[in-house]
């Protein structure tokens, strides 16, 4: 028996065959016409799913379930999606929708809370109860797992770690508000302090990386700057930290998780990322001196955690 996870983007729908144990056996992606409204959309999702099926083999009667991975809020218990920032669901019967094209259930959840989810159940965080993962990309996304279940709070859009406040007044949030994690530990936020950096400083080693267009600068960059020896670089990458470790001492002092994971592109970075983290976190967080430490650790399925996590809600 098999399930199916897909993972709903903005200009891509991933789907996912997986099997009952979480393997992840083939995954294929389709383009999303960002023209269609929310009922167009979830139509040709529901088609391209008996396709997806049909092309992988197997009949309809060997899939436990579908879930999805929403980039939004979602009610599971009603099969709606009920808002989505990017995309147009807007109170979607979703579950309703899919009825017409195949009788095999539907499940749903945040998207950050499927890749927790997946990493729980299958990747970095397996053989752990209590869980945070953190997604470190355009923003920052997150997932609380407690006993091996999503939290998803009273009205089911709990785990918006990215948008706790750690410097008030300070830069604006894509929420709208002032100095959330996002606007200081996003891929978005450490681009935005090195070309700031660059700048200011025409010598530091930042403008040779990438030869003085700075519309080339990733989150890699001041990384590579700071083992090249950039002080400049080293300063980005160390504010980096304490904002990231702000935030995960944050999460640490609420749920004394048993490992926070971290995902996205900045997690590539290693132990250059964990070890000062780490140092930071262990130093501030409350009770570390004499409670267990919660694990920090960078998370392991990478892009198809969501994906895993969707099929196994």
């Amino acid at each position: 028996m098999y399930r199916i996870g897909i993972d709903i983007g903005g200009t891509n729908l991933a789907y996912g065959l997986v099997s009952e144990d979480g393997t992840l056996i083939k995954k294929v992606s389709y383009p999303v016409d960002s023209d269609m409204d929310d009922i167009s959309i979830t139509k040709c999702m529901a088609e391209t799913t008996v396709k997806f099926i049909s092309d992988c083999n197997i009949s309809q009667e060997e899939v436990i379930s579908i879930g999805l991975g929403v980039p939004g809020v979602c009610n599971d218990a009603k099969g709606v999606i009920v808002y989505t920032v990017n995309m147009p669901f807007r109170k979607t019967n979703v579950a309703k929708i899919f009825s017409e094209y195949t009788s095999i259930p539907i499940h749903m959840a945040n998207d950050a809370n499927c890749a927790a989810l997946g990493e729980a159940l299958c990747g970095g965080a397996k053989g752990y109860k209590t869980s945070v993962t953190i997604t470190l990309g355009t923003g920052v996304g997150g997932g609380i797992i407690i006993d091996g279940k999503i939290y998803v709070g009273a009205n089911g859009a709990a785990g918006e770690l990215g948008h706790m406040v750690i410097r008030a007044k300070g830069e604006k949030c894509s929420c709208g508000r002032r100095g959330c994690i996002e606007a200081y530990a996003s891929a978005t936020a450490i681009i935005r302090d090195t070309r700031k950096m660059a700048e200011r400083h025409p010598e530091s080693i930042i403008n040779q990386l990438v030869n003085g267009d700075l519309s080339k600068v990733n989150g890699k960059t001041a990384f590579d700057a700071m083992r090249a020896g950039d002080k400049w670089g080293k300063k980005i990458v160390d504010n980096y930290i304490k904002y990231l470790g702000e935030g995960i001492i944050n999460f640490i002092n609420i749920f004394q998780p048993d490992i926070i994971l971290i995902g996205g592109g900045i997690s590539k970075e290693g132990d250059t990322l964990l070890i000062p983290l780490r140092r930071y976190v262990f130093k501030y967080a409350y009770g570390s001196k004499f409670l267990k430490r919660s694990k920090i650790a960078c998370a392991t399925l990478g892009n198809d955690a969501g994906i895993v996590g969707a099929a196994m809600l």
